[in-house]
């Protein structure tokens, strides 16, 4: 047998023990760069396969009151002069959709407010930025997307489709948006959010319209503020005092809520 031969065969096995090398040594960088399991070092970590992710019970839709997506996505990405903001979703005027924030975490959207009995709303909720101003009707192609984001969200999330809000639903005193130009009942028409269903009745005489306001969810500190969100969302203007139809609407919505059909 000839030396040559013996020279491939030797030069061949020190690939072989060259390339495993590389890929242990690969391996274990990976292994060195994946994120550990989170949990607290004062623990021993036993890890349980019983759990899921937590998943958002609120859709909260704003408007962004900049002049252009590419302004709004600097805002949403770089800390600003009033600290950093962010949404998990922007939706363009002409129905492009940006996510900047994973389902599964906690976006800076909605700040100081309530909802209901939730005082966290940045921890139990999806933010979803439409870019307008507030002085202007929403694009159809907006409201397209919107539509197709909202049907995405509730289903692969599980979200109530009812708990679908505005910014100024949960804080009031401080916010406008999306304001009384945005199309809640195209909404509802496709499933989505909160409406009086059927005709609109009198209620009887003890309904407490600001009991049925409280308990459809708005924050009651400050009931001008709560009545004009109110009168935003569900009857397109800006008024601050609670009148008959209110009382009409509201006994529609509190009888929703509790399950009971229309008449």
């Amino acid at each position: 047998m000839s030396d040559l031969p013996a020279a491939e065969s030797s030069a061949a096995r020190m690939r072989r023990i060259s390339y495993r090398l590389l890929l242990s040594l690969s391996l274990a960088g990976l292994a060195a760069c994946a994120p550990m399991p989170a949990h607290n070092p004062m623990a021993r970590w036993v890890p349980s396969p019983n759990y899921d992710l937590r998943r958002p019970v609120l859709i909260v839709l704003h408007f962004t009151n900049q002049h252009s997506v590419q302004k709004s996505l600097t805002t949403l990405r770089t800390g600003n002069s009033g600290g950093p903001v962010s949404a998990h979703y922007l939706i363009g005027s002409e129905g492009d959709i940006y996510q900047l924030v994973a389902d599964e975490q906690r976006a800076w959207h909605a700040g100081p407010g309530r909802w209901g009995t939730i005082t966290d709303v940045n921890s139990a909720s999806i933010g979803i930025e439409l870019d307008n101003t507030g002085d202007e009707p929403f694009a159809p192609a907006q409201i397209s997307s919107l539509l197709r984001l909202l049907a995405d969200l509730t289903e692969r999330l599980r979200s109530p489709r009812t708990q679908i809000i505005g910014h100024e639903d949960l804080a009031p005193t401080r916010k406008n948006d999306p304001g009384p130009r945005f199309p809640w009942k195209q909404l509802a028409d496709a499933g989505f959010g909160l409406w009086p269903k059927g005709p609109l009745i009198d209620p009887p005489a003890e309904f407490d319209p600001w009991m049925a306001l409280g308990l459809v969810g708005y924050p009651l500190d400050n009931r001008s503020a709560a009545v004009r969100a109110f009168h935003h969302h569900f009857r397109g203007m800006d008024t601050d005092t609670l009148d008959a139809e209110d009382s009409r609407v509201l006994y529609a919505l509190t009888r929703s809520l509790s399950g009971v059909a229309s008449p």
